[in-house]
């Protein structure tokens, strides 16, 4: 196979938490799914059951390992955890939902729904440019230990953000208008020149699950 032969991505943000469900920061935070993140987990497994999967990678927080692991069962792919696919550190932000982020941080709310590129929350946050560096590296190196091969990569709202931006070219602060949706499933394509979008957000698999699967 050629090295510089296109690697084909499957981007997969991990099933719902329940910080998820209330709007709460989650960051570098360890939390693992609910029991519909779980149900989203084999759905997603199932959907990519046929899809001739060399490799999974996923960042090591639980909520993307244990979506990862659904993976690997279900397509006999082999895991690899991978820090760097880490969501993006929120620091004092972590664990507070929105309105409470805007009530006892106002400024610094502001600065982050603005995206303001020097931001970065007290307590160890990370700024979008220093984190869009960490996570679409990790994904490049991937995509270069694979020519011609297909990877699913397991990770987060924030890095599935990444992706997009640099799959479209678009600035990490302009304002976002699509759809980050838990356990779907997001295709590029990793060539030389770079990444490519070849679909986002696919939840197909999700539209019908019933209450009997959660």
């Amino acid at each position: 196979m050629p090295l510089d032969a296109p690697t084909r991505i499957l981007a997969v943000r991990h099933g719902e938490t329940a910080w998820n469900r209330e709007t709460r920061i989650q960051g570098n935070t360890d939390i693992g799914l609910n029991d519909i993140g779980l149900a989203q987990a084999r759905r997603v497994a199932e959907a990519l059951r046929d899809d001739a999967v060399n490799a999974v990678y996923s960042s090591d927080l639980l909520r993307a390992r244990q979506t990862a692991e659904a993976i690997c069962a279900s397509t006999g792919a082999p895991l690899q955890l991978n820090a760097d696919l880490r969501e993006r550190a929120f620091g004092a932000f972590e664990g507070l939902t929105w309105a409470e982020i805007a009530d006892r941080f106002p400024t610094e709310s502001q600065r982050w729904r603005n995206r303001d590129l020097s931001f970065a929350a007290e307590g160890g946050g990370e700024a979008l440019p220093e984190f869009f560096a960490r996570c679409i590296g990790a994904v490049r190196q991937i995509a270069k230990a694979h020519p011609g091969q297909t990877v699913v990569i397991v990770a987060h709202g924030g890095v599935m953000d990444c992706l997009y931006r640099a799959a479209t070219r678009l600035a990490l602060d302009a304002p976002r208008s699509w759809t980050l949706g838990n356990a779907t499933i997001n295709r590029l394509l990793c060539t030389p020149e770079g990444l490519g979008l070849i679909g986002w957000n696919d939840d197909a698999h999700l539209v019908d699950m019933s209450l009997d699967e959660i």
